[in-house]
């Protein structure tokens, strides 16, 4: 079933048995969104506007939420009646974690659908700036033939520092060392699996001729690469942040490119998105500039898409729900206002 944008005030109460009411916030048209998440026994709910007041009037008349994978549209607060809430994506920023754990709402994500994805870009951009490829391009459209002129330098044996471990840290860690580097990595904890070798981070710094940022953003990651740490970078060493903006001091960032102690970076996660037209890394010397796209891959869109069905299904049918985030049971239990 379906339900089209409306204006018309939600309820609160439905009758024992009624179709789950589901409210589809992805930027997408409704008959899109229908085409993807129209599980039997549903509901499909979207926004006649994308407002967060749009979604505040229609949250008291939904049993579960399709998030926002922008996020434009944020949950803030569940409402009375929400039950549980399914992220299309590995990241949960756009949602108030503690405040549906308080609720006792589960919120799941999509967990590992980019690691391969979010990898890939970090190791592509990388040799972007090693090899110069976005200036050799640029140059050639000038006119001009550079072809010593502009240098480069081989990825392999270059030592690389991964900072994270998690799955998309860990799959980083592979792909470099499958050119050849020698990979390190700090996380928070040590991990005696993992294909690389722990370092201290201050060690990791400064003697990494590349960092990679693949590191969940929390309390104690927010500003981790500060202005302090970043003047602890081997010099003309690169930096790729394929993580979240507010892991890394960009002012910091951009003082270290314009003087040259920063040899290159690459950024695909910014402190504010979209990045704003006045942003000094936009004019910044070697910098390459990505749209939060690393893990917006055809593949990983799939995976996500089936993830976030596959639990939709579990959830109607009365089974837990998978890779949720925020430490609630994740047996749902439908509820009424």
């Amino acid at each position: 079933m379906t339900t089209e944008p409306t204006t018309t005030e939600p309820t609160t109460t439905e009758p024992a048995g009624a179709p789950w009411r589901v409210l589809a916030l992805p930027p997408l048209p409704h008959e899109v969104l229908l085409s993807l998440f129209d599980v039997p026994g549903t509901e499909l709910v979207t926004p006649a506007e994308r407002t967060q007041a749009e979604v505040a009037r229609l949250l008291p008349d939904v049993d579960v939420v399709v998030g926002d994978w922008s996020p434009s549209l944020r949950l803030l607060e569940p409402g009375p009646r929400v039950c549980f809430v399914q992220q299309p994506s590995v990241g949960t920023d756009g949602i108030d974690l503690d405040a549906f754990a308080a609720a006792g709402i589960p919120v799941a994500n999509c967990a590992d659908a980019n690691t391969i994805s979010v990898a890939e870009w970090c190791v592509s951009a990388t040799l972007a700036m090693l090899r110069a490829t976005v200036e050799g391009d640029a140059s050639v459209r000038r006119g001009e033939w550079k072809q010593t002129a502009l240098g480069g330098r081989e990825l392999a044996g270059c030592r690389v520092g991964v900072i994270g471990m998690g799955p998309i840290g860990r799959r980083t860690a592979e792909l470099f060392g499958a050119f050849g580097c020698d990979v390190s990595y700090w996380s928070r904890s040590r991990h005696d699996d993992a294909p690389a070798t722990w370092l201290e981070l201050d060690e990791l710094l400064a003697t990494s001729d590349v960092v990679v940022l693949v590191i969940a953003l929390g309390p104690p990651t927010r500003g981790l690469l500060d202005a302090d740490r970043l003047a602890r970078l081997k010099p003309g060493a690169l930096v790729v942040n394929g993580a979240r903006g507010e892991v890394l001091d960009e002012t910091a960032l951009v003082a270290g490119l314009e003087s040259g102690a920063i040899g290159a970076a690459a950024l695909d996660v910014f402190s504010a998105e979209p990045l704003p037209a006045d942003s000094p890394l936009r004019t910044a010397p070697r910098v390459l500039l990505s749209p939060h796209m690393a893990g917006s891959t055809g593949q990983a869109a799939m995976r996500i898409l089936g993830q976030s069905t596959a639990n939709l299904r579990r959830v109607l049918a009365g089974e837990p729900a998978v890779d949720v985030v925020n430490g609630v049971d994740p047996a749902v239990r439908r509820r009424f206002g």
